[in-house]
C-alpha cells in the first residue's frame, strides 16, 4: 500500500486533516468547524480542549482510513499568533486560547509605543507592535489569570501557538517545540539571530522558562504517543499557516508570491536571505526555504477577508451560503458606488489601525443587498492590492504573478476582479488548500517521500491563471473610490 503524508491544518474557523498520497493527491480529508467565543466586544477565543479533540477524532479516522503503519509522518499548520499558556503537570490550559483576531491587548500596545519601544520591535523581530501578535496576549494571560505569573516563573507553566498545543498532546507530553516560522510571530524572537530576544521578553515580563524550543519547519518534532491510534508516528513537519501555503505553492526561492484568501487575506513574497525592512507598512518575518530551513519574506496582513462573507450570511442574513455570494454579486454589473471597508477588529497592513472599525460608504437608496454583496467580495482586491502595491514599493524588483489560495480563491468572480485591478496574472493551483499541501510537503521532505524540492514543485498542478482585462482608467476610478472608503474609516 502506498504510504501517506498526514497534514493537520488548525484553522481559526476549523480543523482541516487531509492524507496525501506520493503524488501529493488528497486520499482522504476530514473537517469540522470549532467554536468561536466573543466574550466581550473585540475579544476572540477559542477552546484549546476542543481544538485537540477534534485533532484527535480526525488522527483516528485518518488511521482508520489507511493503517496507521501506512501513515509515514505527520505535518501541522496552524492558525498562527493565537496564544495558550497550559499547566506542565496536568496538561490543562489556565484559560481559553486567545486568538490572533483578538484586540483586548490593544492599550497595552499602546502603552508599549509610548515607551518607545516600537523601533526595537521592528528591528529585531520585523513586526510592529500590535495586538495581533503573540506577545500582548502571553503577558495579558501572565497578569489576569489567577496565579499565573508566580506560576510561570516557577516553570509550571508552557506557552505556544496552536501547533505547540498539538505537538505537546500529540507525543504524550514529551515535546514542547515550535518551528522559527511560528516563533517569528511573537514579537519576542529575534528573526536575526535565530533566538528569543531577553530584551523584549524582560520588556514585557514573559519568563523564558514557558518558552518552547525552536526548530527548522522540517525537523524531528517527536512522534505521537503509541496509546494514541496504536503506532508511533512521526511528526516531521511544522509551519505557521501562512508560511506553509507559500510552500505548498512551492514559493521557497526568492522573488515568488503568494496570497491566501481565508478567514482572513495573507500575502508573502519570499525574499530568501535578504531582511527587507519595509517602509510601507508590512511586516518582516522567516519562512521555509526549500528543506525547511528559515529563509526571510516580506508579509502584509488581511484581518478581515472571507469572514466579511460570513458576517453576510451569519448576522446579516444577505446570503444563505458562501458559494451562494458568488452568483448574488453577478447579478448586478457593478457596486453602484457602494464599497465595503471590513475593518472589523481594527485594519492591518499597510495601514496598521487597532482601533478602525468596519465601514459601508456610498449607500443610496437603490443600494441592494446584492450591491453590498458585491462591495464585501471586492473588498478582498482591494485589500490585496493595498498589500502588494506595499510590496512593490519595498522589493522594488518585478513581479512575475501572484499564485492564490484558499477557499475564496475558488470564486472566479473574485480572481478576475483580483488580477483587473492589481494588472497582473492570478495564478490559481488545482489544489487551492495549499496550506495542508505545505504542511504535507515538509513533513514528507524530512522522511525522504519526497527526496529534494524539485519533486515538490513537479507536483503543484496549475487550474487557471487569469490575466487583467481591465482598462487604466476603469482601474484608476475603482482604486480612486477605495482610497476615498479607506480614509473615511480611518477618519
Amino acid at each position: 500500500m502506498s504510504r501517506y503524508i498526514l497534514a493537520i491544518d488548525a484553522g481559526t474557523t476549523g480543523i482541516t486533516t487531509t492524507l496525501f498520497d506520493p503524488e501529493a493527491h488528497p486520499a482522504h480529508s476530514f473537517y469540522q468547524e470549532i467554536a468561536q467565543h466573543y466574550p466581550r466586544p473585540g475579544w476572540v477565543e477559542h477552546d484549546p480542549a476542543e481544538i485537540w479533540n477534534v485533532t484527535l477524532q480526525h488522527l483516528r479516522q485518518a488511521a482508520d482510513a489507511v493503517g496507521p503503519e501506512n501513515i509515514a509522518s505527520i505535518g501541522i499548520t496552524n492558525q498562527r499568533e493565537t496564544t495558550i499558556l497550559w499547566d506542565r503537570t496536568t496538561g490543562r490550559p489556565i484559560h481559553n486560547a486567545i486568538v490572533w483576531q483578538c484586540r483586548r491587548t490593544t492599550p497595552l500596545c499602546r502603552e508599549l509605543r509610548e515607551r518607545g519601544m516600537e523601533k526595537s520591535v521592528k528591528e529585531k523581530t520585523g513586526l510592529v507592535i500590535d495586538p495581533y501578535f503573540s506577545a500582548t496576549k502571553i503577558k495579558w494571560l501572565l497578569d489576569n489569570a489567577p496565579g499565573a505569573r508566580a506560576r510561570a516563573e516557577s516553570g509550571d507553566l508552557a506557552f505556544g501557538t496552536v501547533d505547540t498545543w498539538l505537538l505537546w498532546n500529540l507525543t504524550g507530553r514529551k515535546s514542547h517545540a515550535t518551528d522559527f516560522t511560528n516563533a517569528s510571530r511573537t514579537m519576542v524572537f529575534n528573526i536575526r539571530k535565530r533566538e528569543w530576544d531577553g530584551d523584549l521578553l524582560s520588556a514585557l515580563e514573559i519568563p523564558g522558562a514557558i518558552l518552547p524550543d525552536v526548530l527548522p519547519s522540517a525537523a524531528e518534532f517527536g512522534v505521537t504517543d503509541a496509546a494514541l491510534v496504536g503506532v508511533e508516528i512521526p511528526i516531521a513537519g511544522i509551519a505557521g499557516d501562512q508560511q506553509a501555503a507559500l510552500f505548498g505553492q512551492s514559493g521557497f526561492h526568492p522573488g515568488l508570491a503568494k496570497n491566501t484568501y481565508g478567514t482572513g487575506c495573507f500575502f508573502l513574497a519570499n525574499t530568501g536571505d535578504r531582511f527587507v525592512e519595509s517602509s510601507a507598512g508590512l511586516l518582516t518575518t522567516l519562512a521555509c526555504g526549500p528543506r525547511g530551513e528559515p529563509t526571510f519574506a516580506l508579509e502584509g496582513s488581511v484581518f478581515v477577508a472571507g469572514a466579511a462573507i460570513q458576517w453576510l450570511r451569519d448576522e446579516i442574513g444577505f446570503v444563505t451560503s458562501a458559494a451562494e455570494s458568488e452568483d448574488m454579486a453577478r447579478s448586478v454589473s457593478h457596486t453602484e458606488g457602494v464599497y465595503m471597508v471590513p475593518a472589523f477588529v481594527g485594519l492591518g497592513a499597510p495601514y496598521w489601525d487597532a482601533e478602525a472599525r468596519g465601514t459601508i460608504v456610498g449607500i443610496t437608496r437603490g443600494t441592494r443587498p446584492a450591491h453590498i454583496v458585491r462591495a464585501a467580495l471586492e473588498s478582498i482586491a482591494y485589500q490585496t492590492h493595498d498589500l502588494i502595491t506595499a510590496a512593490r514599493q519595498d522589493i522594488a524588483e518585478p513581479m512575475p504573478e501572484l499564485r492564490v489560495d484558499g477557499g475564496a480563491c475558488a470564486n472566479d468572480h473574485l480572481m478576475q476582479f483580483q488580477a483587473d485591478i492589481l494588472n497582473l496574472p492570478v495564478n490559481r493551483p488545482a489544489n487551492i488548500e495549499t496550506t495542508s499541501l505545505g504542511a504535507g510537503f515538509l513533513a514528507g521532505l524530512q522522511v525522504g517521500l519526497w527526496k529534494d524540492p524539485a519533486e515538490i514543485e513537479k507536483r503543484r498542478r496549475v487550474d487557471h491563471i487569469f490575466e487583467p482585462a481591465m482598462s487604466p482608467a476603469d482601474r484608476e476610478r475603482h482604486l480612486d473610490g477605495w482610497r476615498t472608503a479607506i480614509r473615511k474609516t480611518l477618519a
